[in-house]
């Protein structure tokens, strides 16, 4: 199936004044834009239109929410593609391994198919294993990770689908004290090292502190956050 060209030049990931509504209730009005290789947070209670607002960006989300506004990705517009072709990667709270394949596999999947020959695939594999400091368990069985270990799987599997942007979805909250601090900055650091724009939400004020980037609120008494852009 033919797919759309990757955006060309990295100028970021703007959000054009969207709103999100369901059953004539406003979810959210979100405007801003987020520079390369930036982290921006969005920070607020459930219900907010968080998670609504990413599933948006990466084309995922549901029928029956009512949007306005445009989403644009290295000066392209994506709201309007489909999920596969927007080349914007998201990391959940759940790191969603598939069971029934190895380690290596679950990292082989989110090969973009241009990789082509075994030897480059698994070279790639390989490579980001090293990556996140799990050289040789590409036979591991993922049941047999401890949970620091399989979130590093899960954000490398994100990277090696080569997004041009980045979303976290509260991909922290499900971690100890110690792993979520370690885990955090090892996700940051691969961010900023590969240019991505990234935008999190979180009702975390650590997880939006370690970011070191702008902090933007949304709040259930107006659901708008306005940015820079």
């Amino acid at each position: 199936m033919a797919t759309s060209p990757r955006p060309p030049q990295n100028t970021g990931l703007k959000l054009d004044h969207v709103r999100i509504s369901v059953n004539g209730a406003q979810l959210c009005d979100v405007d801003l834009t987020v520079g390369a290789g930036e982290i921006v947070t969005l920070m607020g209670p459930s219900g907010v239109g968080k998670s609504s607002l990413l599933a948006y960006i990466c084309g995922t989300l549901a029928h029956g929410f009512d949007v306005a506004g445009g989403v644009f990705l290295n000066g392209t517009r994506i709201d309007n593609l489909p999920p596969q072709d927007c080349h914007v990667g998201i990391l959940f709270q759940d790191d969603l391994l598939f069971p029934h394949l190895s380690v290596g596999g679950n990292l082989a999947f989110a090969l973009p198919a241009k990789i082509r020959g075994r030897a480059r695939r698994l070279a790639a594999v390989e490579q980001a294993l090293i990556t996140a400091d799990m050289a040789g368990f590409a036979t591991r069985d993922p049941a047999t990770l401890s949970g620091g270990q399989r979130a590093r799987v899960a954000v490398m599997r994100v990277l090696l689908s080569q997004p041009s942007a980045l979303l976290l979805d509260e991909p922290f909250s499900k971690l100890d004290a110690t792993l979520r601090d370690q885990f955090r900055r090892f996700v940051f650091d691969q961010a900023r090292q590969k240019a991505l724009p990234t935008l999190m939400v979180t009702h975390d004020p650590d997880d939006a502190s370690a970011t070191g980037g702008p902090i933007l609120a949304m709040t259930p008494q107006n659901h708008r956050t306005v940015g820079g852009g």
